[in-house]
Parts: C-alpha cells; sequence; structure tokens
C-alpha cells in the first residue's frame, strides 16, 4: 500500500513533455508510480482532472533570516513554492561574530540593502551560530514545511574577516583572500549549495555605501572561486552585477568557469531599452562561451524590476510632499484616519510637486505617466492608456487627486505598480524574450527581501495564471514549457537533481492545481513578522494542494501543521530509478 495516491490528474510532469491524465503513488517522500496505478493508497486523493505539476523550485530568495523563524517562509508556500534557495546577491547572516556589534553591523546591511525591517531580524533572529557550518546547522534544527538550501554570502564572509577594512571596500591583501576562501571552502564542504556576491551599486547600506565586497578585484573574486574547483567543481559562484565594461566583467567570469569547472548563476536585468543591445550580447556571449566549456548561467526576472507604493510601505506618491510628513511616522490607524479627512486630502493634492532633479524618485513623486493601478486580479502588464496621468484625464481629475483616491480604496491597503526597470517597451515583450531563451532560467523573485515594497514571491503563480491562461498583449507561453521552467531547469542549475520532475524515484514535492480558478490576490502591506515588523504580503486562489515529501503541508491555501521541509546540503544526485 502507498503512503498516498492521486487519481485522476492532469499530469505535467516538469519533463516539457505534453501533459496526459494519470494517477501518481507516493511511498517514502517519494515518487513511486506515476501513470496508472492499481494499488490503493493510505491516503487518496481524487483530482478530478485538475493539473498535477512538480512543487515550484524557488531559486533566488532572501529568507536567510526568516528561515531561521518561519517554517513556511511565506509568503513562498502560498504560491506552490516547495524548494527555495537562500544567500543570494551576497547577503546572509553567517559567518559572524558573537557579539551584539556584529550582529547590528549584518542586520544593518540587510535592511538598508533588502528592505527587511531591522527590528524584525533583531527579535527573529536567534544568533545561535558564528561560522557557517554552524548556521547551516541551526537552519536544519529549525522544523519547517518546505526545503531550503543556502550560498556561503560575500558581505558576510568579508566583514567577517576584514572588519571594518572589509566593510568599507578596501583592497583584499593576499592574506585576506586566503582566509576569505577558506570560509567558504569549509561552508560547501559542509552543505552550502555555492557562494554569491553583489557587484552592483544599487545595493547600498546607510550614507549610500556601497555594501562589502562590491568593488573586489579579480584577485580576490578568483582566489574565492578556485576553491570550487579545489573541490572538484562542487558548489555555485553566484553574483549580480551592474556590467557596466560587461565583457571585461563576463571574461573574468568565464575563465573562472573553465579554470575550476564551475558553473557561474549571474543576474541579468536592464534598466532602460537602450541597454538590451547588451542583454542580447550577453546572451551569445554565454552561448559561445559555453562552447568553450565555460557554464554561465543568465538568471532573468519574469517582471520588470518594480516596487509597489503604498501608505504602509516603505514609500509612496506623496512621502515627500510636506503635509504628508507628519502622517509618514503615525500607525496605520491613525494615518488612515488622517488620510480621510477631506482638508488632510486637499492639502495634501494641492502641493507642487517636490521633484528632486533624481530621475527614479522623481517619477515615483509626479512621474503619474509611469505609475499605474494594479488592480484586482493584478495587472503587471499594463498600456500607456492604463497609468494614472492617462484615467486621471479621463476623470477630469489631477492624478495626484486620481492616486491619492485610488490608494485610498480597500481600507488604505491599495497599491500603485510602478515598473522601474526593463519596462521601456511598455509591456513584457523583453521580459519574454528572456525567458523563453534556451541559455537562461526563470529567476531574480526575491522571495522574502523589499518587503516594504514588493512580493514577486507571487511569480510562480503568475507564470501560470498569466504568462499561460490570461495574457492578451502577446503571445501566451506553453503550460508544458512554464512548468518546466520553475521546476525542472530551476532545481537543476543549483545542483538539486533529486526533484523538479514527477518521475519515480523522485522526490514527491507538488502541487495539485485548479487551473481555471488559479489567480493572484491583490498585494497589501501586513504586520506579522517579530517585533509587528510590515511586509507585503501576496496570497493565490486556486492551489488545492501543495505537498512536501508526500506530506500535505498547505490545503486549500490553508497550512496544515506539516513540517516534512528540511535544509539542503549540497548538490542531490538523481535517483537511479529516474
Amino acid at each position: 500500500m502507498y503512503d498516498l495516491v492521486i487519481r485522476n490528474a492532469t499530469i505535467v510532469d516538469g519533463t516539457g513533455k505534453p501533459g496526459y491524465a494519470g494517477d501518481l503513488a507516493v511511498s517514502n517522500g517519494k515518487i513511486a508510480a506515476v501513470g496508472k496505478v492499481s494499488d490503493s493508497g493510505k491516503k487518496e486523493i481524487d483530482a478530478q482532472g485538475k493539473l498535477l505539476t512538480p512543487g515550484w523550485v524557488d531559486v533566488h530568495s532572501h529568507m536567510d533570516g526568516q528561515a531561521t523563524w518561519d517554517p513556511l517562509c511565506s509568503p513562498a508556500a502560498n504560491h506552490g513554492i516547495t524548494t527555495l534557495v537562500m544567500g543570494n546577491c551576497g547577503i546572509g547572516f553567517a559567518p559572524c561574530e558573537p557579539n551584539d556589534e556584529a550582529h547590528a553591523r549584518l542586520i544593518t546591511v540587510v535592511e538598508d540593502v533588502e528592505d527587511i525591517p531591522g527590528a524584525a531580524l533583531h527579535e527573529g533572529v536567534k544568533w545561535d551560530w558564528e561560522s557557517f557550518p554552524e548556521y547551516l546547522d541551526a537552519v536544519e534544527r529549525f522544523p519547517r514545511a518546505i526545503d531550503v538550501g543556502a550560498q556561503v554570502p560575500h558581505c558576510a564572509v568579508r566583514t567577517y574577516v576584514m572588519g571594518e577594512r572589509g566593510a568599507k571596500n578596501e583592497l583584499a591583501t593576499p592574506e585576506d583572500v586566503a582566509s576569505m576562501a577558506a570560509i567558504v571552502k569549509e561552508g560547501l564542504q559542509h552543505g552550502a549549495l555555492g557562494f554569491t556576491t553583489s557587484r552592483t551599486e544599487l545595493h547600498t547600506t546607510g550614507g549610500d555605501q556601497v555594501m562589502p565586497g562590491t568593488y573586489a578585484d579579480e584577485a580576490e573574486l578568483l582566489g574565492i572561486g578556485k576553491v570550487i574547483g579545489e573541490l572538484g567543481g562542487k558548489g555555485i559562484f553566484g553574483l549580480v552585477s551592474d556590467f557596466h565594461n560587461w565583457e571585461q566583467e563576463m571574461d573574468w567570469m568565464k575563465r573562472l568557469s573553465i579554470e575550476n569547472n564551475c558553473q557561474i548563476n549571474f543576474v541579468l536585468f536592464f534598466r532602460d531599452e537602450e541597454d538590451w543591445d547588451r542583454v542580447l550580447k550577453q546572451l551569445d556571449y554565454s552561448r559561445k562561451a559555453k562552447a568553450e566549456g565555460a557554464q554561465l548561467i543568465p538568471h532573468v526576472g519574469a517582471r520588470p524590476v518594480n516596487i509597489l507604493l503604498s501608505w504602509d510601505g516603505t514609500i509612496n506618491p506623496f512621502s515627500f510632499h510636506a503635509n504628508y510628513g507628519p502622517l509618514s511616522i503615525m500607525s496605520h490607524e491613525q494615518r488612515l484616519a488622517e488620510l480621510k479627512k477631506p482638508e488632510v486630502r486637499a492639502a495634501i493634492v494641492a502641493e507642487e510637486l517636490p521633484l528632486m532633479g533624481d530621475a527614479f524618485m522623481d517619477t515615483i513623486v509626479g512621474g503619474y505617466d509611469k505609475l499605474y493601478p494594479l488592480g484586482s486580479p493584478p495587472n503587471y502588464e499594463p498600456g500607456p492608456e492604463d497609468s494614472i496621468a492617462a484615467r486621471a484625464a479621463k476623470a477630469g481629475i489631477s492624478p495626484q487627486e486620481y492616486c491619492y483616491d485610488l490608494m485610498m480604496e480597500e481600507g488604505g491597503k491599495t497599491v500603485v505598480y510602478f515598473p522601474c526597470f526593463g519596462y521601456g517597451a511598455n509591456d513584457l515583450s523583453r521580459q519574454v524574450a528572456l525567458i523563453e531563451d534556451d541559455s537562461t532560467v526563470l529567476s531574480l523573485a526575491d522571495t522574502g527581501a523589499h518587503c516594504g515594497v514588493l512580493c514577486d514571491a507571487s511569480i510562480p503563480t503568475q507564470m501560470l495564471s498569466y504568462y499561460v491562461r490570461d495574457r492578451q498583449r502577446g503571445h501566451r507561453l506553453a503550460l508544458e514549457a512554464v512548468v518546466k521552467m520553475q521546476t525542472h531547469d530551476t532545481a537543476r542549475c543549483v545542483g538539486l537533481a533529486d526533484r523538479g520532475t514527477l518521475e519515480v524515484g523522485m522526490k514527491a514535492d507538488l502541487n495539485l492545481i485548479d487551473f481555471e480558478q488559479l489567480q493572484l490576490g491583490s498585494p497589501q502591506i501586513i504586520f506579522d513578522l517579530p517585533a509587528g515588523g510590515r511586509r507585503m504580503f501576496q496570497d493565490a486562489h486556486g492551489y488545492i494542494a501543495t505537498i512536501v515529501s508526500g506530506e500535505v503541508i498547505m490545503e486549500n491555501g490553508k497550512y496544515t501543521g506539516a513540517v516534512p521541509g528540511k535544509l539542503i546540503r549540497g548538490a542531490q544526485a538523481a535517483p537511479q530509478a529516474a
């Protein structure tokens, strides 16, 4: 008798093959049979033709803190994510000296760079570790619903080894590099999936200082990367970069990869349309480098880089208005009461726009032709006619009035959508081109980060509900291709060959989905982090069950209390049966 049998499902197995009608059986947390299952199960689910897929694998999260206190790594489990990988962009909490000053330093970096409330981190992170292996042990001890994997973060390593010199991005000495490399090697030997670093000036800490490691030279990067070669190619080297000198940057990446049999996962994003030619050249470079023996894997997003503007979030279009200033420090209830007053509304919307001479900030403050109602269901592909400027003109009122009234809807929780980078085409055509490219991997959800302005953990749901089913402003994607993108392909790009397809012997991580009813909820700020910290939360409707290692962890959007999740230690081989 099997532990679980799911009958009469429409199976899309993650391999890219056409979906088919069939059953699936689970024993001991693994898939035991697929197709026609005759034997019974201790638990049986009649799928009634609903969609059965592998669980989603999220390879770009920032759950390094939350994973130590939240078994669901919410909102990951709400969107069918059964495996997530953290430690991206060089950011994390280990190693760290065992003192309050060192703890506070790392928390400040994470708060500044990833917009995760510092108070929540101070209360939620218990710091029962110093070294990276000890951090892994702490993560492993905590009961959890989904699987997590960790990477060694350059920022923490550099600060631990170099102290203030590292934090100030001073040049590392050969001795510094040797010490950092030893820490990374130890982390990989104890189960880290890889090492990551940040080379983007978008990642700034207090005083507009870039985070530690941003300006590391080749000697430091190659010196750390060589330990992957010493371990026989065990582990991934990950990075995000501005690619100001993209050929020079990718040349050292190619050399590192070839010399150390090392896979390099790099974030490929762009700000403006004039960057698109550079993106295409980088894709071509990656393909040609593969022929030379390099493994350069571009990670791309399904949405533009975006922020959600709201009264309770990090920022909104009125944040810098003088008459709004006193309201910004109020509680949600106090602020909402003030915002409802006609005289307060009149004073705020009548102000001259407080423009700053910075294109990005001025768009938030007054670029209403680039700001959009997100709507319900959320529309991440609005056209020019959907902008607040266009809608205000049609309504015969000012954009400020329209935006203010929009944000007052739903009890003051409605958000405004600002696709800030990568939306120059005014549609998602660039994103589609990137995710359809054979050399790329779907990534960049930033799950757990940018809590006051973002909830891109919902992308796996959008991939099915919008890109496959509902899209009108361009061609739709094939269901089987999309499932493969966020299961098989994402799992393999971080060395996990034991999951991501519905084949005998594979890990029984599953999603049972009502495909026709699958839909995103509207994102809104909630206050459920430790110390009452805020975060942007977005739920989903249509997930009948999410299953990890054969146990149902989510049922019709509700947590069951099951904790089958584990820490993933290192690359996982495919089972022989698969």
